[in-house]
């Protein structure tokens, strides 16, 4: 275990009084349903807009993600095209929290973004420390899975227009979510534009060194059915890849470490406050966290 990230739990002015409810003007301006009690990363600061008034496309009823997440548990898989299967643990992401779940969280900085927050462990288990943190994903039953366990959550793509753009301490992409849209670089760069100024991302890689983009679908391989819906990109990014993009990308590596087999990687954003990183323009990321 290397670096800096250490489990300080507010950043100045950034965590100090959090905004509790959103304004009325604001709902009425997105028409986007809120949270009524989401908290915002910045005192006395609301989410500015445009914000995306087109939410992700619903699921269908079918899709053998929201089914593992309503029932708990898999099998489930994301297959490449060739038929490779990657089994997707889905009895740990609905379950609580774990002692490698809560050592990654008692790292967290200040106010938490949980990117593919899936059933929503990590953010219930922060909430619960009465910490501020919403989850956003693109899956209806993950949000509603975080909702009922007791975090805020969003159906929200990282690559739509978010709250708190540009403010939050601590962005998280575990459970491969540095995966997300099969674009790493583009990825990092989204992130750098959600993080505060220095904020902090803790990712978790991939255990093996391997650097991979693909085409793939989730399948559920017990019911005899193709995959659900269309291919869609994914990575699979170990940690010397994810450093190596990252140091292209003007990261700063703050903590790599190893636990519960489970590796991971912490990075300092160096974007300063007078920068700007705008979020990638290309529709090969915008599937977002298709898979967790």
């Amino acid at each position: 275990m290397s670096g800096d990230a250490g489990g300080r739990t507010g950043n100045g002015a950034a965590a100090g009084r959090i905004r509790t409810a959103v304004d009325e003007s604001v709902h009425a301006a997105t028409d986007v349903e809120w949270p009524a009690d989401v908290e915002w990363p910045t005192p006395g600061r609301r989410p500015e807009p445009p914000f995306s008034l087109t939410p992700p496309a619903p699921w269908a009823a079918s899709d053998p993600y929201a089914a593992a997440l309503r029932a708990g548990h898999g099998p489930l898989f994301l297959r490449r095209a060739d038929g490779w299967l990657l089994p997707l643990d889905v009895e740990r992401w609905c379950a609580v929290a774990d002692p490698v779940d809560l050592e990654v969280l008692d790292r967290c900085e200040g106010a938490v973004l949980d990117v593919g927050c899936g059933p929503g462990r990590l953010v219930a288990e922060l909430a619960a420390r009465g910490r501020t943190v919403l989850g956003i994903d693109v899956s209806e039953a993950a949000v509603d899975r975080t909702v009922r366990s007791g975090g805020h959550s969003l159906r929200r793509s990282v690559f739509e227009p978010l709250p708190g753009e540009g403010r939050w301490d601590t962005v998280l992409l575990m459970d491969g979510n540095v995966g997300i849209g099969g674009d790493p670089r583009a990825l990092l760069t989204r992130v750098a534009a959600l993080l505060a100024p220095g904020g902090l991302l803790i990712a978790e890689t991939a255990r093996v060194d391997v650097d991979e983009r693909a085409q793939v679908q989730l399948v559920d391989v017990t019911d005899g059915r193709a995959p659900s819906g269309s291919p869609f990109p994914w990575a699979r990014i170990g940690t010397r890849a994810l450093l190596r993009h990252a140091a292209r990308g003007g990261w700063r590596t703050a903590a790599q470490w190893t636990s519960g087999d489970r590796p991971f990687v912490a990075l300092r954003s160096e974007r300063s406050a007078s920068s700007s990183a705008e979020p990638p323009n290309s529709t090969a990321v915008m599937s977002s966290q298709r898979a967790r």
